[in-house]
């Protein structure tokens, strides 16, 4: 048997994959060396610029640091429902009982960091930021798992995707459920019955993808109007796009591939940029922070024991098959202990004050990155020596990530 194919390098050696996180750590790094240099106060100043969208008097009125948080990151909600929707119908969560072990093991994800958390935070004051290292980040997570190239057995790949989708199906539930304060019921009727004409574009199959984004910006005025956070619309529209159009092709797989590289190299990067920066001048004092804390060991800890404990707990229950041995699944769950931009979003949430701004991004780093190094350690010991059978595009349940899905390419070959 031949050797399997080596993954394609950018610049000869960064795998593709890990591309998406590589960008993300240099855009944070750039925020910091900014927020450091001479130029820190102008980086101060632009995020705190307001500026207003609308009619006058009736505009919508935020700085540049909000619209980031609640615009931008309503598309890439919109991109991560994408996702979610094509794993239930079509992906690894489409098979209910093979989707159940990565929920458990999500469920155990989330629940094991926010009691962590709690730990070190609850009782001085800060456990309103208890769901900070519940998340994972997609991209920086498999672009660290890329970097062991193809000793990673696909089931184990797919395992650690299952359950970051499904970390992130979570955190957009306690984004909706548990950071918001006040609810204006006019608008949330009024966003109900926008709501409603999505639903319906659904069921007539309707495949415009722009008249779906028209739709859902009526949808994010009325949310953001509301109370709730106006990014849940974008999980909300994604959510009826249809999977298929009355002419066969897919509108979902076309709007997955249209925005995957806004989403992954300039709204992610924007973001990182934007709430990656923290001045060195007096961090020291927060090192020592229980939010800082509570992060890092949610993310570096609680993520782990909780994604292991319940994956074995449920293949016992289920008396299922695990997706590797148990170092190699402590090893996957270090990795998804790699929060950062879903984490930062929601500290960024749970904590207005700029003052916690600081504590909420060292914890994030520091779970982050030593969840990451760690996981990569357990994984060169606990992996074969010899590279893996290199699966398929199609049999790879990460490709379809970052590059565009096997259906929707054949749909593209296949037009005049």
């Amino acid at each position: 048997m031949s050797a399997p194919a080596a993954d394609p390098k950018v610049l000869g050696f960064l795998p593709q994959e890990a591309v998406p996180g590589a960008l993300l750590v240099f855009m944070a790094v750039l925020a910091m060396a900014v927020v450091n240099s001479p130029w820190g106060p102008a980086y101060q100043a632009i995020l705190a610029t307001s500026f207003s969208v609308g009619p006058t008097g009736g505009g919508i009125e935020m700085s540049v640091a909000y619209w980031i948080k609640n615009a931008l990151m309503a598309l890439f909600f919109f991109f991560v429902g994408l996702e979610l929707k094509r794993e239930i119908l079509e992906g690894q969560l489409s098979n209910p009982k093979a989707a159940l072990l990565p929920v458990l093991a999500a469920a155990g994800g989330m629940a094991a960091p926010a009691l962590v958390y709690s730990a070190f935070a609850g009782g001085a004051g800060f456990g309103n930021g208890w769901a900070i290292p519940a998340a994972t980040d997609i991209a920086f997570a498999l672009g660290v798992l890329s970097l062991l190239g193809n000793r990673v057995p696909a089931a184990l790949k797919a395992f650690l995707l299952a359950v970051a989708v499904v970390d992130d199906l979570g955190a957009i539930l306690i984004v909706a459920f548990f950071y918001t304060e006040q609810v204006l019921v006019d608008y949330l009727l009024m966003a109900t019955g926008v709501a409603a004409v999505l639903m319906a574009m659904n069921r007539l199959k309707l495949a415009s993808i722009g008249l779906y984004i028209l739709v859902g910006m009526v949808l994010w005025v009325v949310m953001y109007r509301s109370g709730i956070s106006p990014t849940i619309a974008g999980v909300i529209v994604a959510a009826c796009v249809p999977l298929r159009a009355r002419d066969g092709h897919s509108p979902l797989h076309e709007a997955e591939h249209t925005f995957r590289p806004w989403v992954l190299f300039c709204i992610m990067p924007v973001f990182a940029f934007a709430n990656a920066g923290i001045s060195l001048d007096g961090a020291s004092q927060y090192v020592t922070h229980p939010i800082t804390l509570g992060a890092a060991f949610g993310l570096a800890v609680g993520k782990p024991v909780g994604i292991t404990v319940m994956t074995y707990l449920g293949a016992m229950l289920m008396k299922a098959g695990k997706p590797g041995n148990v170092m190699q699944i402590i090893g996957v769950g270090c990795i998804a202990g790699v929060g950062f931009t879903m984490s930062l979003f929601v500290g960024a949430l749970a904590f207005t004050d700029p003052t916690l701004a600081t504590p909420v991004r060292l914890g994030v780093y520091a779970g982050s990155i030593f969840s990451a190094l760690l996981g990569l350690a357990i994984l060169v010991y606990a992996l074969p020596r010899t590279a893996s059978t290199k699966p398929t595009d199609a049999e790879d349940q990460t490709r379809p990530f970052i590059s565009a899905e096997p259906k929707y390419a054949a749909y593209e070959n296949a037009k005049p």
